[in-house]
């Protein structure tokens, strides 16, 4: 079977040939099918620039993601091996050179956290993951898949993705409506009943998503939360890649409790790297960095999860005020009060107006008076 990278190079009625599939992607761009006789590169190459600029593309990005509808075809096409049980990760060494002591494998379902200040190594571990490290990056780690390692040409063909990655920054390189976009990369992974399929990933991104979002708004005008719900929604519903890794979910106004429990119940192995405590803490464990190096690996504990839940009051109060602030209301009732409403009054002991208040494990003054008119605090979480 051909690999993806020789596929621009062949004459489209071979391509056309061994991948049906293909015309879907011209079909779906609203592009003009290729003359059978010219390769894909060329074919690029003389395309009017009025059509690239009509849907917000240069030719190499069009390349590119012509190359990554085809790998979703191979993916059905020559099925490889992509039951993936467990990843291990097997340490290599911090930015001194001291030797990372830890071994780590999950498995489906789990989720972990990672955590670090900035600088400290959380990117480049997700990075590791991405790349099926074999002891052969900056770090020497190595990754595991099924506790065997990585075979190389599998490590570096394009169709053979076990790893979606969702970025701080998610960029769209077509210019299509929601509803396009999901439909064709259900398309490309050869999925049934496309219609109703793309109504449920934008359904299910409408309860991740901090904004709404319309299936005919173009992908390149979404928000970064609306964007990234949506992928979230897609890799979870659409998407073969059984591991998941998120960089920084927290400043993207999105539900992060519903995202996570989306991916673990499609038995995902979920990694994301965060410096919000409500994330950190709603993961099983979490991989704290240091220099670079894994410092310690830990496990959430349940006076953690007691702490959890007074932070997600906490945090719904939070959510709540932005939005009163950005509907042009006034928020005068005290930030304590609001939290103690929000909780059902369950996580405080109140002995007087003048003492400390616990919550959970957290301690905080309260201010029994309360000022101007009731706010009525909006929980998103």
């Amino acid at each position: 079977m051909t690999m993806v990278h020789d596929i621009v190079t062949l004459p489209t009625k071979d391509v056309f040939k061994a991948y049906p599939g293909v015309e879907d992607f011209f079909q779906s761009m609203g592009m003009p099918r290729p003359a059978e006789n010219v390769t894909m590169l060329e074919y690029t190459a003389h395309l009017d620039e009025e059509i690239l600029e009509d849907k917000g593309l240069v030719r190499s990005q069009l390349i590119l993601h012509f190359k990554d509808f085809v790998a979703g075809l191979i993916e059905k096409v020559d099925p490889c091996e992509t039951d993936v049980r467990s990843i291990t990760i097997t340490g290599g060494h911090d930015k001194s050179g001291q030797h990372e002591e830890v071994t780590l494998t999950l498995t489906k379902g789990d989720v972990v956290s990672v955590v670090g200040p900035t600088g400290s190594g959380k990117s480049r571990l997700l990075a590791d993951i991405e790349w099926m490290a074999q002891g052969d990056t900056q770090t020497g780690r190595s990754v595991l898949i099924n506790e065997k390692p990585v075979d190389t040409e599998w490590r570096y063909s394009s169709n053979r993705r076990i790893v979606a990655q969702l970025s701080q920054n998610m960029n769209f390189i077509v210019d299509l409506s929601v509803r396009e976009f999901v439909a064709m990369h259900a398309q490309a992974r050869r999925a049934k009943n496309i219609d109703p399929l793309v109504c449920r990933v934008i359904d299910t991104a409408n309860t991740i998503a901090g904004e709404p979002i319309s299936a005919e708004t173009r992908v390149t005008a979404l928000s970064g939360g609306q964007s990234r719900a949506l992928m979230i929604a897609d890799t979870a519903l659409v998407s073969y890649s059984p591991i998941v890794l998120i960089d920084e979910i927290e400043n993207a106004g999105i539900d992060r409790r519903k995202a996570l429990d989306l991916l673990v119940e499609k038995q995902k192995i979920v990694l994301v790297a965060t410096h919000d405590p409500v994330l950190a803490l709603m993961a099983d464990r979490r991989i704290v960095l240091k220099n670079g190096g894994i410092l310690k690996v830990l496990k959430t504990t349940s006076r953690e999860r007691e702490n959890l839940a007074a932070l997600q009051h906490v945090d719904s109060v939070v959510l709540s005020i932005r939005n009163a602030i950005r509907d042009a209301e006034t928020v005068e009732t005290s930030f304590w009060e609001l939290v103690r409403e929000a909780s059902g009054n369950s996580l405080y002991r109140i002995e007087s107006s003048k003492q400390a208040v616990p919550v959970g494990e957290i301690v905080v003054p309260y201010n029994h008076t309360r000022k101007g008119k009731k706010h009525n605090a909006r929980s998103e979480t």
